[in-house]
């Protein structure tokens, strides 16, 4: 069995990011007893932006919107989803 390094200790969670890209998780941690966990009431970190849209384009939106019976706001995440992924 490989022996595994021990985990440094971090001052931020900036200093823990930049090792863990710089370094192999596999020195320091047996990936092979590892669980799957779940967080079920974890919601996915968001950032509010501000975006200028003609009126007739957001007028547009609002249409598709209220047919599916969604918020706009929704509507466009969801379509600036399907694009990015």
């Amino acid at each position: 069995m490989k022996k595994l390094k021990p985990i440094p200790s971090f001052k931020s969670e900036a200093e823990e990011r930049l090792f863990w890209e710089t370094h192999d998780s596999s020195d320091y941690l047996d990936w092979s007893k590892a669980e799957r966990v779940t967080f079920p009431n974890l919601k996915p970190s968001t950032t509010s932006i501000s975006i200028r849209l003609p009126t007739e384009l957001l007028e547009q939106i609002k249409v598709a919107a209220n047919k599916r019976d969604v918020p706009y706001q929704s509507l466009i995440k969801m379509w600036l989803s399907e694009k990015v992924g």
